[in-house]
């Protein structure tokens, strides 16, 4: 775990949600994540291995570090630019699902405008502490 009392005395935009928000919102954006790489893998013209599961794993992996640098290290610069990256990436994602079956370009639209939310809040922390 983070220690709290850090995080809490950050200097913080007025737009950061409580943190039960958070709570909230992270297990249903990794419901839909999850969604998202089996329905796209089972597709028959991906089956298992294609150009937009390349660049999702690749943020997604980007996403699960996102928390260590942050909380733990408290490398806040670094984190945000992880967070860019993982921006970035998830763009080139869905703009190859889109070529491949616009139905599951949707699936990342909550998840792109969570993370890309996440980012302002990430660069405040950075550029105001």
């Amino acid at each position: 775990m983070y220690d709290k009392k850090w995080y809490d005395d950050l200097n913080k935009s007025s737009l950061t949600p409580p943190s039960y928000v958070f709570g909230i919102v992270w297990p249903l954006l990794y419901v839909s994540l999850i969604a998202y790489g089996v329905v796209t893998g089972i597709d028959d013209k991906c089956l298992g291995f294609c150009t937009p599961l390349i660049f999702f794993t690749i943020q997604m992996v980007l996403n699960l570090v996102w928390t260590t640098i942050f909380f733990r290290l408290r490398m806040l610069k670094t984190a945000f630019i992880i967070i860019l990256v993982m921006i970035a990436l998830t763009m080139v994602t869905m703009y190859e699902t889109w070529k491949l079956d616009m139905k599951y370009f949707y699936i990342l639209i909550p998840y792109i405008l969570w993370i890309s939310f996440a980012s302002y809040l990430n660069g405040y922390i950075v550029f105001n502490n």
